[in-house]
């Protein structure tokens, strides 16, 4: 054991989190215990520590649920697993119950999410069930030129778009339109231009457009400038004028902001596909009827399947996502000043928090 485990815990909404000492071991039957290399700081966390967003377990939780590391010991019946690098998915399901084995793992009941329902990965260590568990090529990955805390956020930041992307069946010659190119929505516009769309990113930061404009967005719109009826009009003049589908657009909404879902559901047009994949507790007005007139539908996205890791990771490890432009390590001891920074937006990119010796 290369590290004594502590963790960094939440003992009450929006109060500083506190590190104390913990006993990972031993797992139990079917479980492991990994090593945490990093764990990545997401919109849902600071949901859950600022906003009161709602959580299963009680406090004090350690929050932290895109996280990677390496398997340092296995309870019975999960032996295979020992000195493995993995990537813990963000959603645990049972496997067994009637939503499982029909392929809905991600709303199982008996899921477990890591910072939610379990204690979480800001910790040197996390004790989980080994079912569903994403292994990582390590001679891949160094080709990549990541590490294996870079990846710890393709556990949500990268696998929840991917399952967006394939739910929303995009294929080559789609339009995608991405509201929101943040932590999620940056990975979108990579995924749905690696499934062959054609990609127009939303968002009010124009730094972020520029980025995107270099990581796969054909058109990027800042949405401060231009809205409502403009906003779909300069879609529909860059479509025209690059022979892309005119209909059946894939909209993608991952800004988890009542403009956004607004914006999104705006751009619905005949046989368009909204995908909701961003959060928020505050409430949209909306035209539903708007969904029969085009025939359009409106997709939900929790988590993704834990069939569609090693996918998403392709993509990853072949370099057709680019993860590092993205991301930025900080140690885990500075996990309230991280957060704060998070929370009041100051962060250059998602935050991946590392234990220390």
């Amino acid at each position: 054991m290369s590290k004594v485990p502590y963790r960094w815990a939440m003992t009450a909404i929006g109060e500083p989190m506190a590190k104390s000492g913990f006993d990972p071991f031993p797992p139990g039957a079917g479980e492991v215990v990994v090593e945490v290399a990093g764990c990545g700081v997401c919109h849902t966390d600071l949901g859950y520590y600022y906003d009161g967003v709602r959580f299963n377990h009680e406090m004090p939780l350690t929050l932290g649920h895109e996280i990677s590391g390496r398997v340092v010991a296995v309870g019975a019946g999960a032996d295979a697993w020992q000195g493995k690098a993995v990537i813990i998915p963000a959603v645990i399901p049972c496997g067994v119950c009637d939503l499982c084995v029909s392929g809905h793992g991600t709303i199982c009941r008996k899921q477990q999410m890591p910072g939610n329902d379990i204690q979480g990965g800001f910790a040197t260590h996390i004790r989980v069930p080994a079912r569903g568990l994403c292994p990582v090529d390590e001679e891949r990955l160094k080709a990549s030129g990541l590490k294996l805390a870079d990846i710890s956020v393709v556990a949500d930041a990268v696998t929840t778009p991917y399952q967006a992307v394939v739910q929303a069946e995009v294929c080559v010659g789609d339009l995608a339109i991405v509201v929101g190119i943040g932590g999620v929505g940056g990975y979108a516009v990579q995924i749905a231009k690696a499934f062959g769309a054609t990609v127009v990113a939303l968002d009010v930061d124009q730094v972020k457009l520029d980025k995107m404009a270099e990581y796969g967005a054909a058109l990027t719109l800042n949405v401060r400038e231009v809205q409502g009826r403009d906003l779909k009009k300069a879609i529909q003049n860059f479509v025209k004028e690059k022979g892309v589908r005119e209909t059946c657009w894939k909209i993608f909404e991952c800004s988890g902001t009542t403009k956004g879902q607004d914006t999104a559901y705006g751009l619905l047009t005949y046989g368009a596909t909204l995908s909701v994949v961003g959060f928020t507790m505050d409430k949209v007005e909306l035209r539903l009827s708007n969904l029969m007139a085009f025939h359009a539908r409106a997709l939900g996205n929790w988590g993704c399947l834990t069939e569609l890791y090693p996918q998403a990771l392709d993509l990853v490890l072949d370099r057709r996502i680019a993860l590092a432009p993205f991301v930025e390590q900080h140690p885990l001891d500075q996990i309230n000043e991280v957060f704060a920074a998070a929370h009041a937006h100051k962060l250059a990119g998602r935050a991946i928090l590392v234990p220390g010796n």
